[in-house]
C-alpha cells in the first residue's frame, strides 16, 4: 500500500473511531509497527490528526468531553477494536471470579472475552447478552441463565420492561458491566435501554464492577446510566497513562 492510501486510511479510521492504537492500524494495514509510528507521526506534524501515547485521535476529539457519538459502531466493528487490550482486561476480571458466585454478565465486546477463561470455574452465570451466553454454552460446563426481552441487534442484548423485571429478582454476587464513556465520576453508554438495564443490575449486585479499555476515559457517550463512585472497582488495561489513573482513582479502584 502506498504512502498517501495508507495515510488516507489512517485519517478515515481515526474519523470513525475517534481513538485509534498503533496495533489497530498495524492489524488493519498490515504493516510494520514502525511503519504505522512514521506514518502518525507524519500526519500529526501536517495536523491532519492528533498523536497520543500509544496511538493517535482525530482532530474532532474532545479530551474533556468526548466525540458524542452519532452511530452506534456495530458488534463486528467494536471486536475489531483494541482487541489485546480487552483480551487483558478480560483476563483481570475473570480472576476476581470465584468458585460458587454467582455472576451477571453484560453486553459488549470486553466481556464476551471473559468467557475465554472461565473455564475452570465452577460459578452461576446470568447474563442478558445473547453473543456472551452463545459462547459459555458451548462449554457446556455452567448453571446459565439468559435473560429475555426486547433484543438489540446491533449488541445482541435483551432489554426492556421484561428484562428489567427479572434481573431485579435476583441476587447477584457480583456484577461485570461495560461502559462507552468514563468522564469524571459519570459512566455512560450509547443507549437508554440498555443503561436503564445496566443500572438495575449494578444496583442489585452486592459488587459492581466495571470494565473499559483505556480509550474511554475522558469521553462520554449518549446516555450516563452510572456515578463511578457507587463502582466497587474499574478494570481497563495497561495503556492507561498514569496521570489518568491517579485522577479517576479518587472515584473508585482502578485496576490495570
Amino acid at each position: 500500500m502506498l504512502k498517501n492510501e495508507r495515510h488516507r486510511s489512517i485519517i478515515e479510521m481515526c474519523n470513525h473511531y475517534g481513538v485509534v492504537t498503533v496495533q489497530f492500524i498495524k492489524n488493519k494495514l498490515a504493516v510494520s509497527d514502525m511503519t504505522v509510528r512514521r506514518d502518525l507521526d507524519e500526519l500529526a506534524q501536517k495536523e491532519k490528526v492528533v498523536r497520543i501515547r500509544g496511538g493517535v485521535q482525530s482532530l474532532g476529539y474532545e479530551e474533556g468531553g468526548g466525540m458524542g457519538t452519532v452511530n452506534e459502531l456495530s458488534h463486528t466493528e467494536k471486536k475489531n477494536i483494541h482487541t489485546d487490550e480487552k483480551k487483558y482486561i478480560a483476563q483481570k476480571a475473570v480472576e476476581w471470579i470465584e468458585e460458587g458466585d454467582t455472576i451477571f454478565l453484560g453486553s459488549g465486546t470486553t466481556i464476551e472475552l471473559m468467557t475465554r477463561y472461565l473455564a475452570d470455574k465452577k460459578v452461576r452465570i446470568v447474563t442478558n447478552s445473547l453473543p456472551v451466553f452463545q459462547l459459555l454454552n458451548e462449554q457446556h460446563s455452567f448453571e446459565l441463565y439468559l435473560v429475555g426481552g426486547l433484543y438489540r441487534e446491533i449488541t445482541g442484548a435483551f432489554v426492556g420492561t421484561m428484562a428489567h423485571e427479572i434481573v431485579q429478582k435476583i441476587s447477584i454476587q457480583k456484577a461485570f458491566i461495560g461502559a462507552n464513556g468514563i468522564q469524571q465520576d459519570i459512566v455512560s453508554n450509547f443507549s437508554i435501554e440498555e443503561g436503564t438495564l445496566q443500572q438495575i443490575v449494578l444496583d442489585n449486585a452486592q459488587k459492581k464492577f466495571l470494565v473499559a479499555d483505556a480509550n474511554k476515559f475522558n469521553r462520554s457517550d449518549f446516555y450516563n446510566f452510572y456515578d463511578l463512585q457507587k463502582a466497587d472497582a474499574l478494570f481497563t488495561d495497561y495503556t492507561l497513562p498514569d496521570e489518568v489513573k491517579n485522577n479517576y482513582q479518587q472515584y473508585t479502584t482502578i485496576i490495570n
